[in-house]
C-alpha cells in the first residue's frame, strides 16, 4: 500500500550548535497573554483564563528564519490591516497530557523568537460575528520562527526583554516576565486540551504595541538570550 501522492515533509527548524533540525508537528498559540496587550485589544486581563488557537504546522505557514539572514514573506491577500506580533516560541521535546506546572519545563526542547502575523481586519470581522479566527491567523507565511536554542543551553526562560522594530523604529517592548500565564502554566493548561507531542510549537503571546506593517518594511524581533530574526514583507 502506498500514498496516492508523496506526503509533505515536515518543516525543520535550525538548532543552534547542531546540524540537526527540529521537525514541526503542530503550532499552538495563546491569546492575550500580556496585560497591556489585552487592554489595547479591549479586554480585561484579570478576568480571562488562557485560551488557544492554532496555525498550520506545514511549510506553507511556518517560515524558518535562518540566523543572520532576512527572510522574505509576501503581503497576504484580502487584508488592509496586516499586523505583527512578536512572541517567545517554546518547542516541545517530550509529549504529555495533563502536565503539572512544576513538571512543564522538562517537556521543553528549546526556545525561539517568532512572529504571529495576523490579518487583523479579518480576525476582527470573524470575532464580531462569533466565528473562528482561521482566516485572520492561520494563513500562509503567518508563522516565521528563528533558530532554536536548546533548553540545556539557555536554561529555563522566565525573564528577558522582548522587542520588535519596524525599519529600525521600536514598536514593541516588554519582558517575558510580564506574561499573565507563565510558560509552565501555558503548557500545563494546553496539555489539558490536547495531548502534546514532540515537534509541537507553542507561541506564548505578544506584548502591547501591535500594529500594521506595509510592503517593503522589515521587522526585527529580539528576545534576550535567543537568536534575533529579521523578516521583510514583500
Amino acid at each position: 500500500m502506498s500514498f496516492v501522492f508523496p506526503p509533505p515533509a515536515a518543516v525543520g527548524l535550525a538548532i543552534e550548535g547542531s546540524d540537526d533540525l527540529f521537525p514541526v508537528r503542530r503550532v499552538y498559540c495563546v491569546g492575550r497573554n500580556y496585560a497591556a496587550h489585552a487592554r489595547e485589544m479591549g479586554f480585561d486581563p484579570d478576568r480571562e483564563p488562557p485560551f488557544f488557537f492554532c496555525k498550520p504546522g506545514d511549510d506553507a505557514s511556518v517560515v524558518p528564519v535562518p540566523a543572520g539572514r532576512t527572510a522574505a514573506i509576501p503581503y497576504p491577500a484580502l487584508t488592509a490591516s496586516y499586523h505583527y506580533e512578536a512572541e517567545l516560541v517554546v518547542a516541545i521535546g517530550e509529549g504529555g497530557r495533563d502536565i503539572a506546572v512544576e513538571d512543564a519545563v522538562r517537556h521543553i526542547h528549546g526556545y525561539a523568537v517568532g512572529l504571529d502575523m495576523t490579518r487583523r481586519d479579518l480576525q476582527m470581522k470573524m470575532r464580531e460575528q462569533g466565528r473562528p479566527w482561521e482566516i485572520g491567523k492561520a494563513f500562509d507565511f503567518s508563522a516565521p520562527v528563528g533558530p532554536l536554542r536548546l533548553r540545556g543551553a539557555s536554561g529555563e526562560m522566565k525573564a528577558g526583554a522582548i522587542t520588535l522594530e519596524v525599519d529600525g523604529e521600536l514598536r514593541q517592548k516588554s519582558d517575558i516576565r510580564q506574561l499573565i500565564w507563565s510558560v509552565g502554566e501555558v503548557i500545563a493548561n494546553l496539555s489539558t486540551l490536547f495531548a502534546l507531542q514532540p515537534g509541537d510549537l507553542v507561541f506564548t503571546g505578544t506584548p502591547e504595541g501591535v500594529g500594521a506593517v506595509q510592503r517593503g518594511q522589515t521587522l526585527t524581533v529580539r528576545i534576550d538570550g535567543l537568536a534575533p530574526i529579521a523578516v521583510r514583507v514583500e
